[in-house]
């Protein structure tokens, strides 16, 4: 296990700063979510004047406790709710805050309750949407031509699927490496893909730990290179992190995992074909879904629990996906974009890697120069616009 890093906290993102990423999604995207939860079913009066109690409370009020009946009232109250009762939203850490707002966007629709509307998931109709549209048989698609190429090829691309998720047709896009460093500020930001290749060499004995993001069109190609891996013997068991339960609008649960291996086993030609070998790797064992409570925890990895941390440290490579991860791996705090992602991640209990595409204000691990060539060409926007990438590994 690496030693601990001396290098000091950057302070945490709060949202109480106007005109800020994450002042904008407490004030104008939770609203914003909360309406399109309330058009997704046909609620009624008791979930329709919850959410409009949240829609006033989340932007003007302050933060209210659980339900004393909830169940998960005293993980909560260990996650640090009953110190932050009655204080304003903007004015606690950021990750949770956005955190609670889900989880109490859940109280607010029945979620936990027991009645009609109990485990079910608010945001299903927007991620069935997603994984049944046309982009998605377009994407899959590729996968045909992919089976012609060179190996490493194939490798790269799938990695690159996952990494871009819904914006997968860059990942299949074969084009050199040279390609993604011609222009002074690439897509791809911090490249350390030759590292994660060489922690999982083709000797058929590597697990895998990946921490899934999104549901949907973001979830597919991560099961796609699950595939790839095991089927190159690259590793011989794959376990496939989830949330116990909806969260963040898109973020992946059991039932999403399951309605993308459903689409990939009822697509033609090669997607089928990676699909039975998730289905069956799933029937042998060799790939296994887990839905940790520390998966919607409010916290940085570097709080997570003792069984978990115990079994990150059996794995031979953990894969966080997405942005919210990469906030929880780092830490949500305001780091210099040059402090070393292995500093900020000494502390994970084994080889971690991120694939991460830039959606909001922390970034770790870049060169002086990379991050000067993005600032003089785009401002702060390359942070929050999802037009950039990267890939990071601490061995």
């Amino acid at each position: 296990m690496p030693e601990r890093s001396d290098t000091p906290p950057a302070p945490v993102l709060l949202g109480n700063e106007p005109g800020s990423f994450p002042h904008s999604v407490l004030a104008e995207r939770h609203p914003a979510i909360i309406r399109q939860v309330r058009e997704s079913f046909p609620y009624g009066p008791e979930q329709h004047r919850a959410l409009d109690e949240l829609l006033a409370n989340c932007t003007k009020g302050v933060i209210e406790p659980l339900p004393a009946d909830a169940p998960d009232r005293d993980r909560w109250t260990a996650w640090a709710a009953d110190a932050r009762t009655g204080r304003s939203w903007f004015d606690v850490p950021w990750l949770w805050s956005e955190s609670y707002f889900y989880r109490q966007l859940l109280e607010a629709v029945g979620y936990f309750s027991p009645g009609p509307w109990q485990g079910i998931d608010p945001f299903r109709p927007s991620k069935a949407a997603e994984l049944d549209a046309p982009e998605t048989d377009e994407e899959l698609s590729a996968l045909g031509a992919l089976a012609d190429r060179p190996a490493d090829e194939q490798d790269r691309a799938l990695l690159h699927g996952s990494l871009w998720g819904n914006r997968a047709d860059l990942g299949f896009r074969l084009s050199g490496a040279q390609d993604e460093t011609s222009s002074d500020t690439p897509p791809l930001v911090a490249d350390d893909s030759e590292t994660l290749w060489s922690l999982l060499p083709a000797t058929g004995t590597a697990t895998l730990c990946l921490i899934a993001d999104n549901a949907g069109r973001e979830l597919v190609p991560d099961l796609l290179l699950i595939a790839r891996l095991l089927t190159q013997g690259r590793i011989a068991r794959a376990v496939l992190h989830v949330k116990p339960y909806p969260y963040y609008v898109s973020d992946a649960t059991h039932t999403d995992v399951l309605d993308a291996l459903r689409r990939l086993t009822a697509a033609p030609g090669a997607a089928a074909t990676y699909g039975q070998v998730l289905w069956s790797a799933m029937t042998n064992g060799r790939l296994t879904v887990r839905a940790h409570p520390f998966s919607c925890a409010p916290l940085p990895y570097a709080e997570m629990s003792g069984d978990l941390r115990e079994e990150l440290a059996a794995a031979t490579l953990t894969i966080l996906k997405g942005d919210l991860n990469y906030r929880r791996l780092v830490g949500d705090r305001r780091w210099p974009p040059t402090t070393p992602f292995a500093d900020v991640t000494a502390y994970f209990p084994g080889p971690v890697a991120a694939l991460r595409t830039l959606k909001s204000d922390v970034i770790t691990g870049l060169d002086a120069r990379t991050e000067a060539a993005l600032v003089a060409a785009e401002g702060q926007r390359w942070r929050t616009g999802g037009t950039h990438a990267l890939i990071q590994v601490r061995r």
